[in-house]
């Protein structure tokens, strides 16, 4: 009988050939989704975003309801955290993926359909993070938690609202309900979308593959001598963990999060190769792999600040409706912002589409 350790592992692997395929499919990305939102009033992305929001939150919060998963133990609900340096990191990491035209996983994504721009974003965006948790950097950062932490009285808006005096299960299925309707009315107020079958089911498939996440570390994973991380989709410290294992891989063990990372370069490379989406591509100028350099460092220094990126924040963490959460994905959404409408926006360099 496989142990409950490689029964998360495979169920890490089969979720990121899912992610990496209809990543590809879809164009699925949140820096893209607000570029062509704001540049180009092309909202049908965002709101593929949405929806996947809207989705994971329901069955998210539908698992933690049904007792099957404790989100409390995840990284996202710990009662002390530094609300200053996630909201920093988010703005860190969103110009950074402004920079690189990208996030980590919409790089792994890229990577598997022949993108060797993507190559250079992926293995920066690791060393930055391994630089940021455990290098050179990594005493800086620490002192700097210690500074600003805080403990907060409630980590979640269910929390919060059971301060009023009513129970965590009814301020749940209270709060859960109205947050993920909130989010799935606003992508489906759009006539265009209504009609994209192909990002409704991207939007769909990717919020349950949160939920997929969380259900196989905290219920699959669950054992009492060698418990598994509970967590789901995100992808700055997997990167950075991936690349460890490549090269110190007999004196470590596999985790979920690594092979997500390998699971959706393999789920995006067998579905270019199948539907002829593969072709090879490279830079465009020494200023063009500058860019996109900078923008890797920014992502892996901001992602571990952060606590996530715009999956593992915007989608994973929000998911748990953290207060934490939402502090790291405002400073994501205005550090995108910065980079494509700010006084600091980066301006378009030939032939970077991705």
């Amino acid at each position: 009988m496989p142990s409950t350790a490689n029964i998360v592992i495979l169920a890490g692997l089969l979720i990121g050939l899912v992610y990496g395929a209809v990543g590809l499919l879809s164009g699925f990305c949140l820096m893209s989704s607000l570029r062509g939102w704001w540049a180009q009033g092309d909202s049908r992305l965002v709101r593929t975003y949405a929806l996947a929001m809207g989705v994971a939150i329901a069955a998210t919060q539908l698992l933690a309801m049904r007792q099957a998963v404790d989100l409390g133990k995840s990284i996202y609900l710990q009662p002390t955290f530094s609300a200053p340096l996630m909201f920093v990191g988010g703005i860190l990491f969103g110009y950074g993926m402004v920079l690189s035209n990208g996030c980590g996983s919409r790089a792994l994504v890229l990577l598997g359909r022949g993108n060797l721009r993507s190559l250079v974003v992926v293995i920066i965006l690791g060393i930055a993070a391994e630089v940021t948790l455990k290098g050179l950097i990594a005493p800086g950062r620490i002192e700097l938690l210690q500074w600003t932490q805080m403990t907060a009285g409630a980590t979640s808006i269910p929390a919060l609202i059971a301060k009023l005096g009513v129970s965590e299960r009814f301020a749940r299925s209270l709060a859960a309900p109205i947050i993920s309707a909130a989010f799935i009315i606003f992508a489906f107020s759009h006539a265009p979308f209504q009609r994209a079958w192909g990002q409704i089911v991207a939007g769909l498939i990717i919020g349950l593959l949160i939920a997929a996440g969380w259900y196989a570390t905290g219920y699959l994973g669950a054992d009492e001598f060698n418990p598994t991380p509970v967590t789901s989709l995100t992808f700055v410290a997997p990167i950075a963990d991936t690349l460890q294992y490549q090269m110190l891989s007999t004196g470590l063990t596999l985790n979920f999060g690594i092979v997500t990372v390998a699971g959706v370069f393999a789920g995006s490379l067998v579905t270019a190769l199948a539907t002829q989406r593969f072709h090879w591509e490279g830079y465009s100028s020494p200023q063009h792999m500058l860019r996109s350099v900078a923008g890797a460092v920014l992502m892996g220094i901001g992602g571990v600040t952060a606590l996530g990126c715009s999956v593992g924040q915007g989608l994973t963490g929000l998911s748990t409706l953290a207060l934490a959460s939402f502090v790291a994905v405002a400073g994501i959404f205005l550090g995108t912002g910065i980079g494509l409408r700010g006084a600091l926006r980066v301006r378009p360099l030939a032939s970077t589409s991705a």
